[in-house]
């Protein structure tokens, strides 16, 4: 595993680049042969990621991945990797991510989520570092007025402290412009990330029980859970399942280098969204799986879950048009890579 950072060309600051979405997004960038450093504590992340990363990447461009395990809160460690490296721009994934667990912890999720990116941003301009991605999340976006969501959809009060996290670092960002007009500042909205590389050496590992549907579908199918519970079969859908977008991981992953490659030179705050634009039920996707393993998936259809909404896709045409981005991938291939994964590594990445 790659232990510290070292000093030669200009490198990507990758927070949180252990957890699902950034891992693949680091393999993605070392694809593209970008010198990569990772900043994680590894609290829900396991440092075996970099292993896969080696062998999904290869040795050469493995090469240029550093590792420093560190809270991204901890000014002094932020400094030591700023110090030590040619920062040309931050990718900001780490925080804390549980919906639910928000809820009974919003002190913890306040003050690690925008608490951490306080002290990022701080760090970063003390070195002259003034780009930055930022994983924000379609939760912004609240109950929807209407479909599809495009980047001038209104944003409308959380429903959760993890999404008034997301709500509030953009802001803060955008802020952060208005008194700086040197800062480039970049918005990624995700709708819903599911999938894994292609390989099945990296996927979606979630500490304790999943708190999103794929990750429980998968780990349903392969028999660590009885059945998957179903929030809300009585919604205006067409079959009566709430309706999200789902987006590929490695789609997820080719929109953060797109962005990077587009922001260069650039100074402002733009939002991007980034989805299929296509709406795909809950029980669309457990037929997906279902077919993917080869069993049916068994489910349970139960209430509906307090904060959900009925329906949400994107209109991803803006990311599209700036950045030549574009969703490939569909929710069959989704299942597919994300059963691959989880059939060959029922535990994740434990032992």
């Amino acid at each position: 595993m790659p232990t510290s950072p070292h000093t030669g060309d200009p490198c990507v600051l990758v927070t949180g680049g252990a957890g699902f979405i950034g891992s693949h997004t680091v393999v993605e960038l070392l694809g593209e042969g970008r010198r990569v450093v990772v900043v994680d504590d590894l609290s829900n992340a396991s440092p075996r990621v970099f292993d896969r990363i080696r062998q999904v990447a290869g040795d050469e461009a493995f090469a240029r991945l550093s590792f420093v395990e560190a809270d991204v809160a901890d000014r002094a460690a932020l400094e030591s990797v700023f110090e030590a490296n040619e920062v040309e721009g931050v990718i900001h994934f780490a925080g804390l991510k549980a919906v639910g667990e928000s809820v009974t912890k919003p002190l913890e999720y306040y003050a690690n989520n925008i608490g951490s990116t306080l002290v990022l941003c701080d760090v970063m301009r003390a070195h002259g570092c003034t780009s930055i991605i930022f994983s924000s999340s379609a939760t912004v976006y609240g109950d929807p007025d209407g479909l599809p969501l495009t980047e001038e959809s209104p944003k409308k009060p959380a429903t959760n402290p993890y999404g008034w996290t997301k709500w509030m670092i953009e802001q803060i960002l955008s802020d952060l412009h208005t008194a700086d007009p040197a800062w480039n500042v970049v918005l990624l909205r995700y709708f819903n990330p599911i999938g894994a590389h292609p390989s099945g050496l990296m996927g979606e590992d979630p500490k304790g029980i999943p708190n999103n549907l794929l990750p429980y579908v998968a780990q349903t199918a392969v028999g660590r859970r009885e059945y998957v519970h179903v929030y809300g079969g009585d919604y205006p859908t067409p079959d009566g399942t709430g309706v999200r977008d789902y987006i590929h991981v490695m789609d997820l992953a080719a929109g953060h280098a797109a962005a990077l490659r587009w922001m260069r030179g650039r100074t402002g705050v733009e939002v991007f969204n980034l989805g299929t634009g296509r709406g795909t039920s809950v029980l669309e996707v457990i037929d997906a799986f279902s077919r993917a393993c080869g069993h049916e998936v068994p489910y349970r259809i139960e209430g509906r879950r307090a904060g959900d909404v009925v329906a949400n896709y994107a209109d991803a045409s803006k990311a599209e048009r700036e950045m030549g981005w574009v969703a490939t991938r569909d929710i069959d291939d989704m299942c597919r890579d994300a059963w691959r994964w989880q059939s060959a590594n029922p535990e994740g990445y434990g032992e």
